[in-house]
């Protein structure tokens, strides 16, 4: 996927979502279809940790179910980094486990950023995000 298209509203409501839930990282996911968002899901991170997040495996299959149901696509997965770094860590190439595009929201100088990634092979290139 070369670029995922969201609206300027959907992004607020990830920004306003993630920064509920700082320091500790927030997580979700996102579907619709040709590349655009058109639901939202947010998942507990189960991990509550300020610098990983791990899916609430229950949430997350109700999300895949529901999707299904739609005749959706996974589009994306969305997480934050509060303090940083603002492009995929280690940790989130490890752990890719989707071909979508990963968003990560972080935090510099009081303000969230989104950045979309493609992880695959060990490495990842960015994906632009399409605001409308």
């Amino acid at each position: 996927m070369q670029s995922l298209i969201l609206s300027n509203e959907q992004l607020q409501v990830l920004i306003t979502y993630v920064d509920s839930h700082a320091p500790l990282e927030s997580c979700g996911l996102l579907a619709g279809r040709d590349a655009k968002v058109e639901k939202i899901f947010f998942v507990q991170n189960q991990a509550h940790s300020a610098v990983r997040y791990v899916m609430d495996p229950i949430e997350q299959l109700n999300a895949f179910e529901w999707i299904d149901s739609k005749e959706m696509e996974l589009l994306g997965i969305f997480h934050s980094h509060p303090t940083g770094p603002e492009i995929v860590s280690p940790t989130d190439i490890a752990e890719a486990a989707y071909a979508v595009t990963y968003i990560i929201l972080s935090r510099a100088d009081d303000k969230w950023r989104a950045r979309g990634f493609w992880i695959e092979d060990g490495g990842f290139r960015e994906v632009t995000l399409q605001i409308t």
